[in-house]
């Protein structure tokens, strides 16, 4: 007995740490949303290349387009094509982890229009997380001489007084090398407080204190046409934990006013001081961005993650990678379980007297059927007549199998002449009945009368009761929007739903029913 009893305990935990584990792993990792009304956004962004060949000649274009190994976990990056006719399509990946669409065509001329398209899914919420590689946390400086020279020594020395870190060090070097009053920021700067000036001067600056950055051009996720990059800047910072060990992390910081942070609804589009597009033979190429989304739900943010994941992914064995009609069986299946739960509840823990355990999970699918209401009625009425028609049978002496027959025929002819009735009557629910809900009334009017010649009539009646209420609760159960969905996309929920089972098949306490009647007894106590 107790090697029976270590064994099951130790099949519990297994179960447990199967089903906990996959819905963990599927929340955390795969980050697959845990309610219905979840909600994200899919970005579709067109890229416009528009340029003039004169004559004809052979044509080239570098184009930077997002990678993967840039992404923020804020961004998914779902699905792309390209619109070029009579060119080929190339992509190359540099040092990095850019990537690089190369267009090519041997003879074009006159007004081209090349478009990229790129699908975008949005995860609101999200850790801003940079998962790249690791990057220098040292870099020798850019030589100065005379004037530019003493204005970054000075300037320098001035941000170091203002600073306690490496972030906080470029942050104030930002914010100092935009005040146009600061004279060594005139010096350095030449005058010119251009963007594009002052993101050069900068890595200059930052040089001068040995900290490498990488400038970072992000597009906004916002709904228009004729959008650009925004550039920022990031550094590779390294920190000690506890005293000991190094641990870095990519910082970034907006050029324009030295905040520290990247929106969620940034887009790295490219890494690197080389420009966004690059052509061959002189030609002058403009790029323009137009963005539009639309509101996903949590099942079109799972079953993008499904066909979007590799071969050998967790996701590809979701259901939702079946076909739509096999997935609304499968919505039904997979909440049966739940409805089996509540009525092993009733039936061992309260003490609720029915047919079984299956035949109250049968009533509660036939319910969805037909509706509850109409349902609890229909059953009522053919299970009524169907024990009369039953009774009356049985004085003829019949064998099961004629018996069971008659029944059935009964059965679908009171279920004719209610459907007809409700027709005339204007209502829908009484066409409702199908083949299975007919099986199920037979197969319960069978019983019943068993039960009724066996145990008498009062006994059947409160079994007759407790059946259609276990289906009621059962029904009600299965019909949780919540739990369907719940069930569904974390189907690891039924392993833990077998080890309360488990636990329940080896419950040997009193019923609230019978606390109930031995109520008595334990006051004479």
């Amino acid at each position: 007995m107790k090697s029976l009893t270590l064994h099951l305990k130790i099949l519990i935990t297994i179960l447990l740490v199967i089903g906990l584990g996959s819905i963990i792993y599927q929340a955390i990792i795969l980050k697959i949303p845990l309610t219905e009304n979840s909600r994200g956004s899919m970005w579709t962004i067109d890229t416009k290349i528009s340029f003039d060949v004169r004559g004809s000649k052979p044509v080239k274009l570098r184009l930077f387009i997002p990678s993967k190994e840039n992404a923020l976990s804020t961004v998914i990056l779902e699905d792309d094509n390209v619109l070029a006719r009579n060119y080929g399509v190339a992509r190359e990946t540099d040092a990095l982890g850019n990537q690089q669409l190369i267009l090519s065509s041997r003879r074009a001329s006159g007004n081209q229009t090349l478009y990229y398209r790129l699908l975008v899914s949005e995860e609101a919420g999200k850790a801003e997380t940079y998962i790249g590689p690791k990057g220098m946390v040292y870099r020798e400086p850019i030589q100065l001489e005379g004037a530019e020279k003493v204005a970054a020594e000075s300037m320098i020395a001035g941000i170091r007084e203002q600073s306690s870190d490496t972030a906080t060090f470029i942050s104030e070097a930002i914010q100092t090398l935009n005040d146009t009053r600061n004279d060594f920021a005139k010096t350095l700067l030449n005058n010119d407080f251009s963007a594009q000036n002052r993101a050069k001067v900068l890595e200059v600056l930052l040089s001068q204190a040995r900290i490498p950055i990488q400038f970072v051009h992000t597009l906004k996720l916002s709904i228009g046409a004729n959008q650009k990059p925004q550039t920022f800047i990031r550094s590779y910072i390294e920190t000690h934990k506890d005293g000991n060990e190094k641990v870095g992390e990519w910082v970034y910081f907006d050029l324009t006013s030295g905040h520290r942070g990247l929106a969620n609804d940034r887009l790295i589009w490219w890494v690197g001081n080389d420009p966004l597009l690059t052509t061959s033979n002189d030609i002058r190429a403009s790029v323009n961005f137009s963005l539009d989304d639309r509101e996903l739900t949590s099942k079109g943010i799972i079953s993008n993650k499904v066909n979007n994941a590799e071969a050998s992914s967790f996701l590809t064995y979701s259901l939702y990678s079946l076909p739509i009609q096999v997935q609304e069986t499968y919505l039904t299946m997979i909440v049966i379980p739940f409805g089996v739960l509540a009525i092993l509840i009733f039936r061992n823990i309260v003490g609720v007297q029915t047919l079984g355990t299956f035949t109250p999970v049968l009533i509660a699918l036939a319910f969805r059927e037909t509706g509850f209401a109409f349902g609890l009625f229909l059953f009522t009425v053919i299970v009524g007549i169907g024990l009369a028609i039953r009774s009356y049978l049985e004085h003829l002496k019949l064998q099961m199998l004629p018996r069971l027959s008659v029944v059935l025929t009964c059965v679908v002819i009171l279920i004719a002449v209610i459907s007809l009735m409700s027709h005339k009557l204007g209502l829908d629910q009484g066409m409702s009945v199908t083949l299975f809900p007919m099986v199920i009334l037979t197969m319960t009017i069978e019983r019943l009368s068993v039960t009724w010649e066996e145990r008498g009539g009062s006994f059947a009646f409160k079994v007759a009761l407790g059946t259609f209420f276990t289906g009621a609760i059962a029904f009600y159960v299965m019909n949780i929007e919540w739990l369907t969905y719940f069930a569904f996309t974390f189907p690891g929920i039924l392993f833990v739903l077998i080890a309360f089972m488990l636990v329940m098949g080896r419950y040997r306490g009193y019923r609230l029913t019978e606390l109930v009647r031995f109520k008595a007894l334990v006051k004479e106590g």
